[in-house]
């Protein structure tokens, strides 16, 4: 089994994708270990040997900061924050946000600002190795003093609190850790606020929704080419000369990919009769690649944040400073998630308009895209569910990020809500995965109608794949099952 070092280099997404999707171990190197003890080492002779007062360290936390408490009760204060904080509602979070939850925050804890134990995050990293997986809820998190139940309920089981997912069963921590011979860790001082403090919950949402991102844009610029010469559209909007001379980067590499897909194939370079086409098919380099150019800001954002303290208060040995400060606060988290959320819907949106042309009866296809219309419906009710899902996306594209609440007696009175940017933003994300399935599933049926005439060699080929799951056919029949099918065949 390969093995992936956390060090003190920065995580990339590709990097996050390839460390999930190859099942690496993980470990720390030396020089992260080296940081994580000498940080810890530090906090300890600051408790020894000072009577300072420090924030969720020695005090009570939020707006009962101002409660000294005493050195014998450090590790109970933790531990019952962790415990009184653990109150999350409504679904569980999956199991693959949760795998990124914890690597997220060994990633953090390792940066060596934490004043953590080195077992704290062995422990942490042996629930990461072993796929045991806490029991999280989606709801519960302002984003602003971190993801604080949601993080909570990550960290329970490492009290022998709360319950599991291991091989298939859910288990008591408790149980589980008599099963494995572990024993319940003893939180130290700060270890439990280091564990809640943080935006590992929304940050996993986030890494979990910009790797599915990439993939919807390589399938929504693939399927767009397909319905391109489907729809019989003309090729001249896709030349480079159209795009230069606006140049932004995502249009330009969107319209050099559909003429990549699209070569060599008889359709896409016969001419055409009609002089303009709709703007759902002309303008896919115009919208898709605005939606690139903004992911690509958003992955920036995100990959500073996955490699950055967001615990607090925030520790520097060298330089002899305990500071309470703001990083847990999510806001550059919930302005990303809700242009994420509104970026990606644009892709379905478009995506539909598609669906509508395609079974309309122009340019040559039939009605609803089958023969025998009338005793036959055709494709006509799954433009139906994507008009559904696209209308869903765009009541969920509401931003969350406008919104703020205060808690804690008024002392938390501004936060970002970027929790629920990011858990609906990966809503959004399925449902546009759903949108191009759909339109997959109506372009390759079209282009039956186009036959002996080819798409190119790339299109034949994915939909000559296609077919061994989802096969042609030319009445009606029950659909939901193909287009299950379907979107199965685009996710990753």
């Amino acid at each position: 089994m390969s093995t992936y070092s956390i060090s003190s280099d920065d995580l990339l997404i590709d990097d996050v994708a390839h460390i999930l999707k190859s099942n690496f171990k993980i470990k720390l190197d030396d020089n992260v270990t080296k940081k994580i003890v000498k940080c810890r080492s530090y906090l300890d002779n600051k408790l020894t040997n000072s009577s300072n007062v420090y924030y969720g360290i020695n005090t009570g936390f939020g707006s009962l900061c101002n409660r000294i408490i005493s050195s014998d009760d450090l590790g109970q204060l933790q531990r019952n924050l962790v415990m009184s904080h653990a109150c999350g509602m409504g679904d569980e979070v999956g199991h693959d946000v949760v795998k990124l939850m914890l690597l997220l925050k060994i990633k953090g804890l390792s940066l060596g600002h934490s004043g953590v134990t080195l077992e704290l995050v062995e422990r942490l990293i042996f629930m990461y190795n072993n796929n045991i997986f806490p029991v999280i809820y989606k709801q519960g998190s302002l984003g602003a003093s971190g993801d604080l139940a949601p993080l909570a309920h990550l960290a329970l089981p490492l009290i022998g609190e709360g319950y599991v997912d291991y091989n298939g069963q859910r288990l008591k921590s408790a149980d589980l850790l008599k099963q494995l011979n572990l024993k319940p860790l003893n939180l130290q001082a700060k270890e439990g606020l280091a564990l809640l403090n943080g935006t590992q919950f929304m940050s996993a949402h986030a890494v979990d929704g910009l790797i599915r991102t990439a993939n919807i844009l390589h399938w929504a610029d693939t399927i767009g080419a397909m319905s391109i010469d489907a729809f019989q559209v003309n090729k001249s909007p896709f030349i480079d000369q159209v795009h230069l001379v606006r140049n932004h980067p995502g249009q330009l590499e969107t319209a050099r990919n559909i003429r990549l897909i699209l070569e060599g194939s008889e359709l896409f370079n016969k001419q055409k009769d009609a002089v303009q086409d709709p703007y759902s098919f002309r303008c896919i380099p115009q919208v898709h690649g605005a939606t690139k150019d903004v992911v690509n800001f958003i992955m920036d954002v995100v990959e500073t944040e996955i490699n950055s303290v967001t615990d607090n208060p925030t520790i520097f040995p060298d330089d002899d400073l305990i500071i309470s400060a703001g990083n847990f606060h999510g806001q550059p988290l919930a302005l990303s998630m809700d242009q994420l959320a509104v970026a990606v819907s644009e892709i379905g949106s478009i995506s539909e308009r598609r669906v509508y042309k395609l079974i309309s009866g122009q340019r040559g296809l039939p009605d609803f895209l089958v023969e025998d219309s009338g005793l036959n419906s055709g494709l006509m009710i799954p433009q139906y569910s994507a008009a559904s899902i696209v209308s869903k996306n765009k009541q969920l594209c509401t931003p969350s990020s406008v919104d703020t609440i205060d808690s804690s007696n008024g002392q938390e009175d501004h936060v970002s809500m970027g929790a629920n940017a990011a858990t609906k933003t990966l809503e959004v994300i399925e449902n546009v995965e759903k949108l191009l399935a759909i339109e997959l599933f109506t372009s390759s049926r079209a282009l039956e109608f186009r036959k002996p005439e080819k798409s190119s060699d790339k299109i034949e080929a994915i939909i000559s794949e296609y077919r061994k799951m989802v096969p042609f056919k030319d009445k009606d029949s029950v659909l939901y099952e193909d287009l299950h099918k379907t979107q199965a065949f685009i996710s990753i």
